[in-house]
């Protein structure tokens, strides 16, 4: 996809992070926007800025977990605007520690907004954009957690990994179905986008009555040091993601360094060792348990 003018845009998560610089640039190159987030007032900052600016928007409050709630968006989308062009499953959210000690609600609320969210956004949207026969592009946004097993992160790793064969798979349907539509999967490493406080939007029904553990704590300190170490802004990712939507290019892996540890993964599949350690490559943020 290299004509983006007068095409139309729908980003979820579109408040922060990714989802507000995709909406930005894809303003900038003078598309349509269909903006949702769960945050309302971040949301609205965002679409006031864009409109202000003079793009068309229309933007939602949303739970992309709703299954109902996603299908009511889709539908008020193409009323509007007739035709989806670009479409990023983008919400997302995390959280850390030790694997056995999540309850049921940790991986009820990760899971279905990391991957029921997009798993939504495709049967919502992409069987009216097969139908469109229109040149047009999917970006759903994993992570390198798709692709790696690091420590203390159990139900992200979990979620990512389903976005990335989710999109592996979806990528498949399309070609042997003959569409028009590309895929493309985001795998970022850590980057600050907001995510170490995604708790802010935790629904109530989800929330654990129990205080986080020892295991849990330290995980979120690591993850704020891990982001906010990284040099790479989510600006600069999606711009690297905006060149392989116009390149028709599948894997978007926006930090090279961390494919030494992806190669070291495959290796050890290939070898049937046991896994290596995933941070080898970056011990200063590797995540490490309670002594």
């Amino acid at each position: 996809m290299k004509d983006f003018k007068n095409r139309v845009a729908v980003i979820t998560g579109a408040g922060s992070g990714f989802g507000r610089e995709f909406a930005r640039i894809a303003a900038a190159r003078g598309m349509k926007l269909a903006l949702a987030d769960i945050e309302a007032n971040a949301l609205d900052a965002i679409a006031g800025k864009l409109e202000s600016a003079d793009a068309r928007v229309l933007h939602r409050r949303l739970d992309v977990s709703d299954a109902a709630a996603m299908e009511h968006f889709a539908d008020t989308v193409f009323a509007e605007f007739g035709a989806v062009h670009l479409l990023f499953n983008n919400a997302g959210v995390g959280i850390g520690g030790l694997i056995w000690e999540h309850s049921v609600k940790d991986w009820q609320w990760v899971l279905s907004v990391n991957l029921w969210g997009v798993i939504h956004g495709i049967r919502c949207f992409v069987p009216r954009m097969i139908a469109g026969n229109d040149a047009g592009h999917i970006v759903n946004t994993a992570s390198v957690a798709g692709l790696l097993s690091a420590q203390t992160m159990g139900p992200y790793n979990v979620s990512k990994h389903g976005v990335v064969t989710l999109s592996e798979t979806l990528f498949q349907d399309l070609r042997i179905s003959g569409s028009k539509l590309g895929v493309t999967v985001l795998c970022p490493a850590f980057v600050d986008t907001g995510i170490k406080d995604a708790g802010r939007n935790r629904p109530a029904d989800l929330s654990n009555a129990a205080p986080p553990t020892e295991s849990q704590r330290r995980a979120e300190e690591q993850t704020r040091k891990a982001v906010t170490s990284g040099r790479m802004s989510a600006a600069d990712v999606a711009a690297k993601t905006f060149a392989a939507i116009e390149e028709n290019r599948f894997y978007c892996l926006t930090h090279p360094r961390i494919l030494g540890a992806v190669e070291l993964r495959l290796q050890d599949i290939l070898a049937q060792r046991n896994p290596s350690d995933p941070f080898s490559f970056k011990q200063d943020v590797a995540f490490t348990a309670p002594t």
